[in-house]
């Protein structure tokens, strides 16, 4: 009885772990959240598939869609030509503020960027067509979206 119990103790934990693992097991993210009437929408991109969530305003959408390779270039190239890493942040602190945070996980546009305390004007136009980038291939593939 004690060998069972400590099989399905071992097996809730494995399970467990590997429901986190599609959370932290990616290339680039986008997420925003936030704000007083609160939204949470992420995507995760790994290779070429990618994992849209969005609940908020009476919605709740999940979906699984895959990204053709010039896709992902086209984000790679978005993310070179407006300096990616070189975006400033600023360090004010917002509260009840709708926040958008990237992060890239690989390459040479490798860095966790966030306007959650917002983006120094020297940056802004860089950070709204990253952005951007990210918010096309959204309203590319997610149906219902906003």
């Amino acid at each position: 009885m004690k060998n069972l119990i400590a099989i399905l103790i071992a097996i809730v934990i494995t399970i467990s772990c590997n429901s986190q693992k599609m959370y932290s097991d990616f290339d680039m993210s986008y997420s925003k959240s936030g704000g007083l009437t609160p939204i949470y929408e992420n995507l995760l991109i790994k290779g070429n598939n990618a994992r849209y969530s969005y609940e908020g305003q009476g919605k709740k959408i999940k979906t699984n869609f895959k990204l053709t390779n010039e896709d992902i270039q086209n984000l790679n190239k978005t993310l070179t030509q407006n300096k990616f890493r070189q975006i400033v942040e600023d360090h004010k602190k917002l509260y009840d503020h709708v926040s958008v945070s990237i992060n890239v996980k690989n390459g040479e546009n490798s860095a966790n960027k966030t306007d959650a305390s917002m983006i120094m004007p020297q940056s802004k136009n860089n950070w709204d067509r990253v952005v951007s980038a990210f918010q096309d291939i959204i309203t590319k593939n997610v149906k219902n979206t906003q």
